[in-house]
């Protein structure tokens, strides 16, 4: 294992457990944590130093979060087949649960561009093939005018997702078959293209995938994956793998500066501090103002 004390600037803590299956960690400008706890279908919120405090139950085992531009929570439904969005009065709202008429399979994890367009993982192989419909699984980009399109259709099981830090590549990870980490250029109009692979995990030994994924100011790449959460440069070259008491499933920066990180690991979230800072999500930047 490669040397992370440049980048990792404190121990590993454990904020909260006693879950069954967490994810989704989000850090809210407001100063506190926001995660799913999936199973039981709740979304949680957590101030340093305090208590978990459930913000939505019953919520169609959500799954990935973040903000959409204006710095409403989008939520990614993996029971309710939509991407849906929480109002400033608590209510929600349907986002995206169809394309050409067929519903979607599985929406994962999400992330918003600062021009307003969000894109979503939807991958197949969890749903039942009765109620299979797209008969792939797929990359979702929503236009800020509410419009849906497919811009990748030929990963087994796309899961995680982040930008890099000048929103010119989309990075993507397939959890499934082949456990990889692929770049996509980001094109004017919002489609990709130019699809390569940054780093191939498969065949590596220990426990953990592909899924979870966040980048810094400086580009690094950080990728939950075997033993532990992955930091890769820009370029895909494994600079060190920081070990964690449980396998881990999402991670996202926040805290003070952006300098901290929240792992969603199975049964618990843990947080560590890093010498690096994280890169805001546009509705976050919103929220600040």
């Amino acid at each position: 294992m490669s040397d992370l004390s440049g980048i990792v600037a404190g121990e590993v803590e454990r904020v909260a457990t006693g879950f069954e299956y967490t994810e989704g960690p989000l850090w809210h400008p407001a100063g506190y944590w926001l995660f799913v706890d999936t199973r039981p279908n709740l979304v949680f919120k957590l101030a340093p130093g305090g208590s978990p405090e459930v913000v939505r139950s019953n919520s169609g085992r959500t799954n990935g979060l973040t903000f959409d531009i204006e710095g409403r929570l989008l939520m990614c439904e993996g029971y309710g087949r939509r991407l849906s969005r929480m109002e400033p009065d608590g209510s929600i709202t349907t986002v995206a649960d169809s394309f050409e008429g067929k519903r979607l399979n599985r929406p994962n994890d999400v992330v918003c561009s600062s021009g307003g367009a969000i894109y979503f993982t939807d991958p197949e192989p969890l749903v039942a093939d009765a109620d299979r419909e797209l008969g792939s699984s797929v990359v979702f980009r929503v236009a800020p005018d509410g419009g849906i399109e497919p811009v990748v259709w030929d990963l087994p099981y796309p899961n995680g997702l982040a930008f890099s830090p000048d929103e010119r590549t989309l990075y993507i990870d397939n959890s499934l078959e082949e456990k990889l980490v692929r770049a996509y250029d980001v094109n004017a109009d919002g489609s990709l293209s130019g699809g390569r692979v940054v780093v191939d995990m498969s065949g590596v030994p220990g426990d953990g995938i592909p899924d979870g994924m966040k980048v810094d100011t400086e580009g690094r790449i950080y990728c939950t994956g075997p033993d532990g959460l992955w930091v890769l440069d820009a370029t895909g070259r494994h600079l060190g793998t920081l070990p964690l008491p449980e396998r881990a499933n999402n991670v996202a920066f926040g805290g003070p500066g952006y300098g901290t990180m929240l792992i969603a690991a199975a049964t618990s979230v843990y947080s560590v501090r890093l010498h690096s800072t994280g890169v805001a999500p546009p509705g976050a930047r919103a929220l600040m103002r």
